[in-house]
């Protein structure tokens, strides 16, 4: 990978793929091996993901889903999230987010994901 442009709020790397589109926005995302993502919500964005490689769980308030190379979710305005990788292999995948981030202000802390203590 190369370097990565910035840390998300949850603690994974962004790399910026596009970034001065009108309305939308696709970045990749890397979360490293064994590691566990803080768990967010957003305030105003809807994401979509498309994995690439690695394997990895995502809980998303109160529903938990298995990762692979070709899964591809949604993950909506509002809705508390947190994801993992398996252990052996970094989880990298694709980020369509519509509007464009708006900023770090985005991303609101929640108290408690459904994967457990956050390792980034």
């Amino acid at each position: 990978m190369l370097k990565p442009d910035a840390t998300a709020p949850d603690g994974s790397q962004v790399r910026r793929l596009v970034s001065d589109a009108s309305r939308a926005s696709l970045v990749e995302i890397r979360l490293a091996a064994g590691q566990v993502s803080r768990p967010i919500r957003h305030r105003t964005v809807e994401e979509i993901w498309f994995v690439l490689e690695g394997k990895g769980e995502v809980w998303q308030g109160g529903r938990t889903d298995a990762l692979k190379p070709g899964s591809r979710l949604v993950i909506r305005t509002g809705i508390p999230f947190q994801f993992r990788a398996s252990q052996g292999q970094d989880l990298r995948f694709l980020c369509y987010t519509s509007p464009p981030w708006p900023g770090p202000d985005e991303a609101e802390p929640v108290a408690e994901g459904g994967l457990g203590r956050p390792t980034v």
